[in-house]
């Protein structure tokens, strides 16, 4: 019987090697996978990886995991978003690796990696910082920079709903990086706020297959980024 619910967060995560690539979903903190964040904090894998729409807010989720020293890399849109101070700091000591991409460049990155694409041309930032060291040629009368998918050895994400099986629905504008990520790592985790019984999920509304999934964990109430923008919860280390 197929059956991916797991007993807690930590238990989800498993085991995670040090130097891990790793796919964090969320569009600020809408759609944070924050307790599973957390859990990989507890895991205690290090030199980490990590692919996100930015570069966390406050002292929760990704911040938490900045601060801890797990990062050695962060590969991001916007990483000077309104509190990241976390990232902000360690940057500045020299203490993390930023790449920059364009929010749709990144998107596609993680969805040409989902679709075995290895690489492609677009003309985001060809004339800029960013194309500096790529590729760059002419089509169209228009210069375009060759990009690199990105795969990862993990991708933690959130959902509204699953089944046992892994079957997702997403909430809204929670759904953001959810489901190419899904597609593009060698072992996708999931938080979701409600388990329902198979064959309650309309097939029509399913965005993420459980093919995609390999674990799923219950977070009836997941704490909210906002509440913690200037004080730090207690969180396990």
């Amino acid at each position: 019987m197929i059956d991916k619910r797991m007993t807690t967060a930590l238990e989800a995560v498993g085991a995670v090697a040090d130097g891990s690539t790793i796919l964090i979903g969320g569009f600020g903190e809408a759609g944070s996978p924050t307790e599973l964040i957390h859990a990989l904090i507890e895991q205690g894998a290090r030199d980490l990886v990590v692919v996100n729409n930015n570069a966390g807010n406050g002292h929760i989720g990704l911040a938490a995991l900045l601060k801890a020293g797990q990062v050695a890399k962060m590969i991001c849109s916007y990483p000077r978003s309104s509190h990241a101070f976390v990232f902000t700091e360690l940057y500045r000591a020299g203490k993390v690796e930023l790449e920059v991409v364009p929010q749709g460049t990144l998107a596609e990155r993680i969805r040409a990696g989902g679709a075995g694409i290895p690489a492609f041309f677009t003309p985001t930032a060809a004339a800029s910082e960013i194309s500096e060291g790529k590729e760059v040629r002419e089509f169209g009368g228009q210069l375009h920079v060759l990009e690199t998918a990105i795969r990862a050895d993990l991708a933690i994400i959130k959902a509204e709903k699953a089944d046992r099986w892994g079957n997702l629905v997403y909430r809204k504008a929670a759904r953001n990086f959810g489901p190419v990520m899904a597609t593009a790592a060698a072992r996708t985790i999931a938080q979701v706020r409600s388990l329902v019984a198979l064959g309650t999920i309309n097939p029509e509304s399913v965005v993420t297959p459980g093919i995609f999934v390999d674990r799923i964990v219950l977070v009836e109430s997941p704490i909210n980024e906002s509440d913690y923008l200037t004080e730090p919860p207690e969180i396990a280390a």
